[in-house]
């Protein structure tokens, strides 16, 4: 697809980054930031764009802003791929309108699906596992993409109508036990793929907080309360002011957005703070508002480590820092150490199994040039001669790796080696 990614670009960036990290490096920054642009992308006749996550051919809400963010830094000498990013937008927009309770779309009614099993027969859906963050990344992709281009009208007739669905429901769980509609049952021995209580979940209390099914890794919430998608959800509640004030003209969705913020963030400060004997104020990875914590830290994003890249926080908040080190130590129960690396995982892949998602991540949250090459030569040396970003592998062997193709973990790789360049998409907000 050279018409959109020229391959004067590439080769130009790809050149820049192997003087800095080196030619492997290079080498894997120049496929990855080439095969999302090819192989991810299906225009549609209306100029919709559905997005495939890799090798599941399925569309994720936060995966597709995470794939395409990155690619906002090019616009301006690649500008062919302003009308695919929109093209993404508008298809996640319209996607939340058919059911914002979904994770992962199909491209189309083909009834294709994870588990033909789930509560859910919708042709239209592969997974419907709720979470809060699912709302929010596209949201952030919207206003990153307006602040990129100075442009209003590449937001898609569903934009105003799905926002105004994003405020209602995260409103309405902020009392799951009483008015939620939702349920979600998976035939499995796994409580990591189903929710107790015939699909409502663990109790929770009213906290002022959003409720959350399932993290961003897909799997359960051992509590309700996903901590760092609560502050990522108020922060993209700004972003919904923002368009309600200076686009929509909208009044009422300004305010009640703005409202529903001060709430999530009055929710986070009273239930989603506590003090570690050795740390001091810390995040808690997720709550129940009945005394049940979770101190923890999962690769995926939103992280309590990702929250400064979402605009969620301030890197030097001393909260933040604080967590920071203790998710990075192996207080955090998803946290190893081995031979090869050392580094953040997930109970969504094998124990004693680091990602790269969340090395990138503790790289652009170092502030330290130093630390993102050293992490960029690290993800290179452990690829096992792929030339592919993985999920995650053994932190003392890795030879032993999930998913061949993750589209998100190279764009994630691409954001850290053009922020050696000045490029942060971070500059956005």
């Amino acid at each position: 697809m050279d018409e959109l990614l020229p391959k004067t670009l590439v080769d130009d960036l790809t050149d820049r980054v192997a003087r800095r990290a080196g030619r492997r490096v290079g080498a894997l920054f120049s496929r990855a930031l080439r095969e999302t642009v090819e192989r991810t992308p299906t225009v549609r006749p209306d100029g919709s764009v559905f997005v495939v996550t890799g090798d599941i051919p399925a569309m994720w809400l936060r995966d597709s802003t995470a794939q395409w963010q990155t690619y906002l830094l090019l616009l301006d000498r690649a500008p062919a791929l302003t009308d695919v990013v929109a093209g993404v937008l508008r298809t996640q927009f319209a996607s939340i309108r058919h059911d914002p309770y979904a994770n992962a779309f199909n491209d189309g009614p083909t009834g294709r699906c994870h588990e033909p099993g789930d509560t859910s027969d919708d042709p239209w859906l592969w997974e419907r596992k709720y979470e809060v963050d699912s709302l929010a990344f596209p949201v952030l992709l919207a206003h990153r993409l307006r602040r990129a281009t100075g442009r209003d009208d590449l937001l898609g007739a569903d934009a105003h109508p799905a926002m105004r669905r994003v405020v209602d429901l995260w409103r309405l769980e902020q009392d799951h036990e009483e008015r939620s509609p939702y349920r979600f049952v998976r035939p499995t021995d796994l409580r990591s793929e189903t929710l107790d209580r015939d699909g409502l979940g663990t109790p929770v209390a009213r906290t002022g907080m959003t409720w959350s099914g399932f993290r961003p890794s897909d799997d359960a919430c051992e509590h309700g309360y996903n901590v760092p998608a609560n502050l990522f959800a108020a922060r993209a509640l700004d972003h919904v002011g923002t368009f309600a004030r200076e686009v929509f003209a909208d009044a009422d969705l300004a305010r009640d957005a703005g409202a529903l913020a001060g709430e999530l963030r009055a929710g986070v400060a009273e239930h989603g703070v506590v003090d570690h004997p050795v740390h001091g104020r810390v995040w808690a990875y997720e709550v129940d508002g009945l005394g049940g914590v979770l101190l923890a830290d999962d690769a995926n994003v939103p992280s309590l480590l990702s929250l400064p890249l979402l605009g969620a926080c301030a890197a030097d908040d001393p909260v933040y820092l604080a967590t920071r080190r203790l998710v990075l130590s192996e207080e955090n129960p998803w946290f190893h150490r081995g031979r090869a690396a050392a580094g953040i995982g997930s109970p969504h892949t094998p124990g004693r199994y680091v990602w790269p998602l969340a090395l990138c991540v503790q790289a652009l949250t170092s502030g330290s040039e130093e630390e993102a090459v050293r992490t960029l030569q690290l993800i290179a040396d452990t690829d096992d001669g792929t030339l592919h970003v993985h999920e995650g592998f053994d932190v003392d062997d890795p030879s032993r790796w999930t998913r061949e193709w993750f589209s998100w973990a190279d764009s994630t790789f691409c954001e850290l080696a053009l922020s050696l360049l000045g490029q942060r998409v971070g500059d956005l907000d």
